[in-house]
This record gives C-alpha cells, sequence and structure tokens, in this order.
C-alpha cells in the first residue's frame, strides 16, 4: 500500500488563527452554497473522506456539515486560488439545503434600491431539521 503525503497541506497559507475560508460551490450548477473556515484537520478530512468538514469558529471544534441535518456535501473536487488562502470545494448538496435557514444556499439576500431582499424560500422549517 502507497502512503500519500499530506504535505499538501503546507502549501495553503493558513490565517493567523490555523485557518482558511472556504466556498462551497454546487459541482452541477456552479452555484455558491455557503462560505465557512476549515483548519488543517477539516480539509484532510474532506479530502479523505469526500465530505465536507469545517471548523466552527464559534463552536471551536469540527463540524461535519450534515451531522445533524443529514444535509451531507458530498466533496467532488478541491481548489486552491492563486495566493493559496482560499479553498473551493466543488460539492453534490444532499437534501437540497446547504443553509441553517433551511433555504438551498447561504446567499438568500439580495441588494436592491438600497434594501436587503430575501429572493428564496424556505425549503423546510429549522425546526424540523434540528
Amino acid at each position: 500500500m502507497t502512503l500519500v503525503s499530506n504535505s499538501w497541506l503546507d502549501e495553503v497559507n493558513w490565517d493567523a488563527n490555523g485557518l482558511v475560508p472556504v466556498i462551497a460551490q454546487e459541482y452541477d450548477t456552479g452555484h455558491i452554497l455557503m462560505f465557512a473556515w476549515m483548519n488543517r484537520e477539516a480539509l484532510l478530512l474532506t479530502y479523505e473522506t469526500k465530505q465536507a468538514v469545517y471548523w466552527s469558529r464559534s463552536r471551536s471544534k469540527l463540524w461535519r456539515k450534515g451531522e445533524e441535518s443529514g444535509h451531507f456535501q458530498l466533496v467532488h473536487e478541491v481548489r486552491l486560488d492563486c495566493d493559496e488562502d482560499v479553498v473551493l470545494i466543488k460539492v453534490e448538496q444532499v437534501g437540497g439545503i446547504a443553509c441553517h435557514t433551511g433555504r438551498h444556499n447561504c446567499f438568500f439576500k439580495k441588494l436592491e434600491n438600497g434594501n436587503w431582499l430575501v429572493d428564496q424560500p424556505v425549503i423546510k422549517d429549522p425546526k424540523d431539521i434540528y
């Protein structure tokens, strides 16, 4: 069995807290689903398991997307930007809900005429998810 080196993790420009911003993009439509953070362990687990794992800054712990809701993100591709300080993961959003508000994605507010307008419906009430 050949062991794969994890030296690729050293190429990421981690911030002072050991984190990197991550954008989750729907692999088949190109829609941006959400933004989150990863530490080294989260990125390694995401790569190894092919399921999105993030770092929760508010809870100071790993957060496996879908662990409570069942709305997992199956990872098809992991990319690093030109400055090596932002990760893009292309995912299949299981269940069609990426946002904890019960919407398809987290970017459901659109600035129009100086006001933030909600332009996406709630697919499932968060009380029924969590």
